[in-house]
């Protein structure tokens, strides 16, 4: 059996039996509930993804990257948060013994950030139920699992649910956000009080409860985003339908201002000129003083391949550049397990 990977040593078996204990507790909560808390806790999964140094996301992301999945079938499939995955060319699961079993990846979707996999030998775990993230409340009280080495277990509380823009042109219309913040939430499994998958975890941030408020928590994706697209990664690898257009910038919000913080190499907007510290001012004749209204008039645009008008400020001089946009999928160099 070959050895576990040095970054995910084995489970002991307390870090488990706690697990299972906090899951115990709020599963007592719901009279109702059909989860056994053990088997969820063991259908919880270590990642480890190793990228190409060729991968456009290799400098950004990383080359090894460790996290979390939730397997959610029988037949071994785990879905996990996308960034884990994103060009990998190698994907391993490690099981509560510390077993490990090589994956491939089966899809991937940017729009939700979610990616899927497959086990290629059996897991023998019995599969999450896949829960209603629309209907959580705030307040409810949750259970963020991960596995990225050894398992790690804490209850939280859904404190927010809002819309979030991300910097990589990216823009999740109900996030889910939770206190107090769980240090290895990527791909962290978002348990509800009957033992169901309702998140998937994405980000450390440090306003869950309300934009501007100091308030230290997480960002799990919604588990019902994945419900409408699942046949599609099955199937296709990606949502059966164009993307959104693609420029190329990361930015962030400044006192009413969208700056570029950089620009993707050999992307789009690097081409057409666009440079980081560029002040982003308009889409067309559209002024945009938020991430969310530039992606809204950039999307609005049409599909990828339309020519972004963006109008930017350097150095107190007005600019005006056309952007050729893309398809995001073409740029990246994906490895074609899919």
């Amino acid at each position: 059996m070959p050895s576990p990977s040095p970054r995910t040593p084995s489970l002991p078996r307390r870090l488990a039996a706690a697990a299972a204990a906090m899951l115990v507790a709020l599963v007592a909560a719901e009279a109702a509930a059909q989860a056994d808390p053990r088997a969820t806790v063991a259908a919880v999964v270590g990642v480890h993804a190793e990228v190409p140094p060729e991968a456009r996301t290799a400098g950004t992301l990383g080359r090894e990257r460790t996290g979390t999945g939730v397997v959610i079938d029988g037949s071994g499939l785990v879905v996990t948060i996308g960034y884990l995955i994103l060009e990998a060319a190698a994907v391993d699961l490690y099981d509560e013994s510390g077993r490990r079993v090589p994956a491939e990846v089966v899809g991937y979707d940017h729009e939700t950030g979610f990616g899927l996999l497959r086990a290629l030998e059996p897991l023998a775990v019995a599969p999450v139920p896949l829960g209603d993230s629309g209907g959580v409340a705030i307040g409810d009280p949750l259970l963020v699992l991960s596995r990225d080495g050894d398992l790690g277990g804490r209850q939280v509380g859904l404190v927010s649910r809002r819309e979030f823009a991300g910097y990589w042109e990216y823009l999740l219309p109900d996030a889910l956000f939770t206190t107090p913040p769980h240090p290895a939430f990527a791909g962290a499994a978002l348990i509800d009080r009957e033992g169901r998958l309702v998140g998937i975890g994405s980000l450390y941030v440090g306003d869950a409860a309300a934009e501007e408020v100091a308030s230290p928590g997480n960002m799990f994706v919604p588990i019902d985003a994945l419900k409408p697209i699942m046949g599609d990664l099955l199937a296709l690898g990606r949502r059966d339908a164009p993307g959104h257009p693609w420029v190329g910038v990361s930015a962030l919000e400044h006192a009413g201002h969208v700056i570029v913080r950089g620009v993707a190499d050999d992307g789009p907007a690097e081409a057409a000129g666009v440079r980081p510290g560029d002040v982003l001012l308009a889409v067309g004749d559209t002024q945009v003083g938020t991430l969310a209204e530039l992606y809204r008039e950039i999307w609005g645009l049409g599909e990828p391949g339309v020519a972004v008008p963006l109008r930017v400020m350097r150095q107190n001089r007005i600019l005006e550049l056309s952007v050729p946009s893309v398809d995001r999928m073409r740029w990246l160099r994906l490895n074609q397990t899919y």
